[in-house]
């Protein structure tokens, strides 16, 4: 039988459907921006709920059509629904109208997933390794071997609140940029990383725009991108060409993904800092990530 779960991020709503051996039947990103004006503790606003709405009901009827019902889709929603006020009553609007039963999982268990999922088929040998997943609300730092998470850390720096309270949508001041650096710096030295991890592997939609744009992609590819190099030497062209870009720029040297545009300067800044605290050269970009570790049997 397939399997299909969805990953209800603060910024992004993905949708996996695998068959039985696991061959991947449809895989889809969109963002959304759920947790966008959220805050630290706050409430989605009506505009994004009825945007995730509206696309939680296109991914059941995708899920439908590929032979999993929306009440069997194992959908997952983590750190923007974790501080919603309004969690609970906008995923009982989401049952209603789409099928789909919403699971707000706690970080141990979010961090679990996004581990399994995204070291699958990286080949990573023995050795302790270092995942990076900068979300929209937080970003979770997990060091694991194999299966198995030795430590995991939720750092309260995502993508969509930093551009939020520092960056804004226009042309990026350098001020505003030393601002935000300064702070994530501060939360990144909380890291305890005693060891240099024998790799360090980066998901999610910032490390895989940045990666296809680098690899001067004209259309993101997920089987060129899964597994490729992301240097920090290139963190920090891409630091300083998107700081320098207006809004329109932006968007054409991400043109894999606009939608991202305006947040993906934040998450470099993110990548980089912890890379560095990290003592590597490079991140492993992973195209996987928590959807595929909630499909695993």
């Amino acid at each position: 039988m397939p399997r299909a779960a969805i990953d209800i991020g603060s910024n992004s709503l993905l949708l996996l459907v695998v068959d039985d051996a696991g061959n991947v039947l449809h895989d889809e990103a969109n963002v959304v921006g759920l947790g966008r004006g959220l805050g630290d503790v706050g409430v989605f606003r009506p505009d994004r709920m009825e945007a995730a709405v509206s696309l939680l009901g296109d991914y059941a009827q995708k899920a439908r059509a590929l032979g999993v019902a929306p009440e069997n889709v194992r959908t997952i929603a983590t750190s923007a629904s974790r501080r919603a006020l309004n969690a609970t009553t906008f995923y009982a609007n989401v049952r209603a109208k789409t099928g789909l039963r919403a699971e707000i999982v706690s970080g141990e268990e979010e961090a679990r997933l996004t581990w399994l999922g995204g070291v699958a088929g990286l080949g990573l040998g023995p050795g302790p390794a270092l995942l990076c997943d900068p979300g929209g609300g937080s970003t979770e730092v997990i060091v694991g071997e194999g299966p198995h998470i030795r430590s995991r850390v939720s750092l309260e720096i995502g993508t969509v609140r930093l551009t939020e309270q520092y960056l804004g949508t226009g042309v990026v001041a350098a001020a505003a940029l030393a601002r935000l650096r300064a702070h994530v710096d501060a939360a990144v030295a909380t890291l305890d990383l005693d060891f240099i991890p024998k790799a360090a592997v980066a998901v999610a939609g910032t490390a895989t725009t940045l990666a296809a744009a680098d690899l001067g992609l004209p259309a993101y590819d997920p089987a060129v991108v899964h597994g490729s190099t992301l240097t920090a030497a290139a963190l920090r062209r891409w630091i300083d060409r998107l700081l320098a870009a207006t809004p329109e720029e932006r968007r054409r040297l991400v043109a894999v993904s606009p939608e991202r545009a305006d947040t993906v300067l934040a998450g470099a800044v993110i990548l980089l800092a912890i890379l560095e605290r990290a003592r590597r050269q490079a991140w492993r970009v992973s195209d996987r990530g928590l959807r595929f570790g909630a499909i695993q049997r």
